[in-house]
């Protein structure tokens, strides 16, 4: 930051209304201040009392008025705040105050077509600062975005850090897609956004997920088939869609509990060696042989 705030906004307030900073949330004071929220933050964070007296807003000492250049304090309170904010919105109070964003279109959509506006929610790829910026977790494709805007390059990902989104979707069912999906039975059109017709909500309420503990909302299944003249390309084609099976969903709840938790079929006559460990450093099969 290179401004500071006015006299009548807190520096939390000033900070969060920064363009850019539209995915931050306000901490409270009362969490900043307990010692035990700060643990190990005091060895990351330079000028670490005269950023702490910035974000709280508490006159600085005579020691503090000594530091030749004001934009030094300024970038460790932001980083100060940006580390705290990430244990922050692990919290109930912080997820409650990120689920307020998230309902509200905040935080913005998925840019795949075929997850049909499914809101996201930002994380970061690492939970140490300085590593990279700010990305978008999809919870329909499971997978992260650039956000589309310039003005979040200077965000570090980890403000938000990566246990967040994972966190988020597992406090609140209700707002993750099933893991499971049929097209006969889809209840929108893959080109529409959940949120573009008022009988939305009525729709998703006759959606139900037998698994209490999964995602309860209707997910966006469908998945990109490339034709050439209308025609669709073979997977078994050497320059066919070979990962398309990564975004495909099983039909029904069922499906998921047909299968042991290494993704084996329960029951199969087929014998599955447990030691079959490719060693390290062999050659990868060939799938495509020369005949």
């Amino acid at each position: 930051a290179s401004s500071t705030p006015t006299s009548s906004l807190t520096w939390i307030t000033w900070f969060c209304s920064l363009p850019g900073h539209e995915y931050f949330s306000e901490v409270t004071e009362d969490f900043i201040e307990d010692d035990f929220n700060l643990t190990g933050l005091n060895s990351m964070v330079p000028f670490w009392k005269e950023a702490m007296e910035m974000v709280l807003d508490v006159e600085p000492e005579e020691d503090s008025l000594k530091i030749p250049d004001v934009s030094i304090v300024e970038a460790s309170a932001e980083l100060l705040y940006g580390l705290v904010h990430q244990r922050y919105i692990l919290t109930r109070a912080g997820l409650a105050a990120m689920v307020e964003k998230y309902e509200a279109g905040q935080l913005g959509t998925c840019p795949r077509v075929f997850c049909a506006g499914t809101y996201v929610v930002p994380c970061g790829r690492s939970d140490l600062p300085g590593l990279d910026t700010v990305k978008l977790y999809c919870p329909n494709c499971n997978d992260i975005y650039t956000p589309p805007s310039s003005r979040f390059q200077g965000v570090d990902g980890a403000f938000f850090g990566t246990t967040f989104p994972n966190l988020f979707f597992q406090t609140y069912r209700e707002l993750a897609p099933a893991p499971y999906y049929n097209e006969a039975n889809a209840l929108w059109s893959p080109g529409r956004s959940p949120t573009d017709t008022p009988s939305t909500n009525a729709v998703q309420h006759s959606f139900i997920n037998p698994n209490p503990y999964g995602g309860q909302k209707q997910p966006a299944g469908n998945v990109y088939t490339p034709t050439i003249y209308g025609f669709q390309v073979s997977e078994r084609a050497r320059n066919g869609p070979r990962m398309r099976w990564l975004r495909l969903r099983p039909q029904t709840a069922a499906e998921l509990d047909a299968v042991d938790w290494r993704g084996r079929w329960i029951g199969s006559e087929e014998e599955y060696d447990d030691d079959e460990d490719v060693a390290e450093g062999a050659p990868m099969e060939d799938f495509d042989p020369v005949s």
